[in-house]
C-alpha cells in the first residue's frame, strides 16, 4: 500500500506534467496564431466570412483544433507532412500530454481520497481501543505541557541577551558621544 507521501510526490510530479503541457498547448497556439503560414485553410476561410469577427473566428478555430488534437492523435493522423502539419502536430502532441497528465492527477487524487477514507474506517471500526486513544492524549499532553516549560526558559534566557544588548548599545553610544569640554 503507498502511502498519503508517496500518492502526494506523485500528484506533484503529474501535477508538473500537466502544468508544462499546458504550457505547449499555448505556445503551439502563440505559434499557430504568430505564423500565417501555419494557418490552416479553414481558418483563414473563417475569418475571411465573418468579416468585422476576426478575432472570434480564430478563437473559435483554435478551440476546435484543441478539442479534436486528442481524436487526431488517438485515431493516428496527427502530426501530417507540409508547412501546416507541424504546428498542428505540436498542438495535437500537448493536448493528448495534457489529457493524460490530467487524467493520472485524478487518479492520483482519488487514491489520496481513498486512503484518507480507509484511515477513518479504520479507526472508526475499533481498530485503536479508547485505552489506546487515551494513553496517546496523555502522553500529548506531556509533551505540550514539556514544551510550553522549555519555551519559559528560553524566553527568560532571550529577556536577558535583550537586556544585554540594549546596555551594550547604550555603552557604545556613551562611548562615541563627543567629549563636551
Amino acid at each position: 500500500m503507498t502511502t498519503t507521501k508517496e500518492l502526494a510526490m506523485e500528484g506533484e510530479k503529474h501535477l508538473e506534467e500537466t502544468i508544462e503541457a499546458a504550457f505547449q498547448i499555448i505556445s503551439a497556439m502563440n505559434d499557430e496564431l504568430c505564423n500565417p503560414s501555419l494557418w490552416s485553410t479553414s481558418s483563414a476561410t473563417a475569418s475571411s466570412t465573418t468579416g468585422s469577427n476576426n478575432g472570434s473566428a480564430l478563437v473559435s478555430a483554435d478551440a476546435a483544433g484543441i478539442d479534436g488534437a486528442a481524436n487526431h492523435s488517438e485515431s493516428g493522423g496527427g502530426g501530417g507532412g507540409g508547412g501546416g502539419g507541424s504546428g498542428n502536430s505540436a498542438l495535437d502532441e500537448a493536448s493528448l500530454r495534457y489529457k493524460n497528465s490530467v487524467t493520472s492527477l485524478r487518479a492520483v487524487l482519488t487514491a489520496i481520497l481513498n486512503s484518507h477514507k480507509a484511515k477513518v474506517s479504520e479507526t472508526e471500526n475499533g481498530l485503536e481501543t479508547p485505552e489506546e486513544e487515551e494513553d496517546e492524549i496523555e502522553k500529548l499532553e506531556e509533551q505540550a505541557l514539556s514544551l510550553r516549560k522549555e519555551i519559559a526558559e528560553k524566553n527568560v534566557h532571550v529577556k536577558e541577551l535583550i537586556d544585554k544588548f540594549r546596555q551594550l548599545i547604550a555603552d557604545i553610544s556613551t562611548w562615541q558621544s563627543p567629549c563636551s569640554v
